[in-house]
């Protein structure tokens, strides 16, 4: 029905001083109702009921992202204990409790959405943010553990877990390096903080921040070779091996061009909202560009990222800098991880309620058992600088906490059509969330421990 038809009930329901009774009010009235249509036939239909209702009130599937975005400040500004448990574990418990109300439940959390717009901020703000200078006095152990530990721990742990979960959930061996790779990415966030707080440990702290940066990248990398195995792709591990690590170089580039030229272009903008709007561009644009150019989008923006805190170390101005993009990197940080783990909650509820616990917590304990060995072992015996102590190489070994870009794997896993996927996926979400809750939580009385012997 055209808006205008429905018009004289509209006026109706409106309380008017110009009542019925009024024939000035009912003179005043019809010329009001005949003005109004004589411009409104353009917008009948369709057309009208939008113009209708976009004067109404806010979308209404704004709403519960409004409302994960307020149980997120909730949730960080009453958690006064977070070192004992951290924020991260809570928001992802609460996700699980709102997968029951439909509101919630219905949310789309796509692989592109954590991907394309949770993520690339999330990385830039930890890249520049890490002192590069810290990046380069510990680059052994960081690289080591981010290229060739990734190798080890995905043919170890996929190992044991195609003996654990092969006879019992029929994974099979490249089903379980899949879930191997899954397991690889780390998420520092919920323990950098309490790190940084109970022990004065500048190599643990930078280790577990960088490795974790390029390891985002180099995870992805080895998820996407084995994910082809896995669906019986004809591209072979050669093939893309070669073609990856072409596009690593080609994204490394890329990255620091585009760091390069924002820190020329942040000198010569003085006033800071616009340094904060430059910023913004910088690691959407880096990304996302790396991206169409079938690059890592990853390596791209922690490249910028690492180029612009290398920039303002070797700046007088670097506190000014520093402090013009804190100031809204922070809040935006804090938003995108209540949104982000409130969603890990969500899309993991439904994948919950099966009867593979036990296998589950044997993969978790294969998980980080595997990552304690390899970690053990590249930081005792390779020649690095810089050599961890056995209880810090510990602590940077149940430092490896899943998050973002696990979550994003598992989404990714889940749009394939290949066999058992469902039986895949519910076993990497259990793993994450036990993750998310038992490291998360180990932390502080280990970091706490190794303090009082120091």
């Amino acid at each position: 029905m055209p808006l205008w038809d429905s018009a004289p009930s509209l006026w109706d329901s409106i309380d008017h001083p110009l009542t019925p009774n009024n024939r000035c009010g009912r003179n005043r009235r019809s010329h009001l109702l005949r003005t109004a249509a004589g411009f409104l036939p353009a917008f009948s239909g369709k057309a009208s009921r939008r113009i209708f209702l976009s004067v109404e009130g806010p979308p209404v599937d704004i709403v519960p992202y409004i409302i994960l975005l307020f149980i997120g400040y909730l949730v960080f500004t009453l958690d006064k204990h977070k070192e004992l448990l951290p924020a991260p574990p809570l928001l992802a418990g609460v996700g699980i409790v709102l997968s029951f109300i439909p509101a919630f439940s219905g949310l789309s959390i796509t692989a592109d959405t954590i991907y394309h717009v949770l993520l690339p901020g999330l990385l830039f703000v930890g890249a520049y943010q890490f002192r590069a200078s810290l990046f380069r006095r510990y680059a052994g152990s960081i690289l080591s553990l981010s290229t060739l530990g990734i190798v080890l721990t995905i043919g170890l742990a996929g190992s044991v877990i195609y003996f654990i979960a092969g006879p019992a959930a029929s994974v099979t061996f490249s089903g379980a390096m899949l879930l191997a790779a899954v397991f690889i990415p780390t998420d520092p966030v919920s323990v950098i903080q309490i790190l940084s707080r109970d022990m004065n440990d500048e190599l643990v702290v930078s280790v577990v921040e960088g490795e974790s940066m390029i390891n985002d990248g180099t995870s992805i990398v080895a998820f996407t070779l084995l994910l082809g195995w896995y669906t019986s792709s004809e591209q072979t591990i050669m093939t893309g091996l070669l073609e990856l690590f072409l596009a690593t170089i080609a994204a490394t580039a890329l990255g620091l061009a585009a760091g390069w030229l924002f820190s020329k272009a942040v000198h010569i903008t003085h006033d800071r909202q616009y340094q904060i709007m430059l910023s913004i561009v910088v690691a959407y644009a880096v990304f996302l560009g790396a991206e169409a150019l079938h690059m890592s989008g990853v390596i791209a923006v922690v490249c910028a990222g690492l180029v612009l805190s290398h920039t303002f170390e070797v700046s007088e101005k670097e506190d000014h800098f520093r402090e013009a993009l804190d100031g809204f990197w922070g809040v935006a940080e804090a938003s995108i991880l209540s949104i982000l783990f409130l969603f890990i909650g969500i899309a993991a509820a439904p994948f919950l309620t099966h009867g593979l616990w036990l296998i589950c917590a044997a993969i978790f304990l294969v998980t980080v058992a595997a990552r304690w060995l390899v970690a053990e072992g590249l930081l005792r015996f390779l020649p690095i600088t810089h050599r961890a102590e056995p209880m810090e190489r510990f602590l940077i070994s149940i430092s490896g906490v899943k998050g973002a870009i696990s979550i994003y794997l598992i989404l990714k896993l889940q749009e394939e059509s290949a066999p058992n996927i469902d039986i895949l996926t519910s076993i990497s979400f259990t793993v994450v969330l036990l993750s998310l809750l038992v490291q998360s939580v180990a932390i502080h009385p280990a970091a706490a421990k190794m303090a009082k012997k120091d």
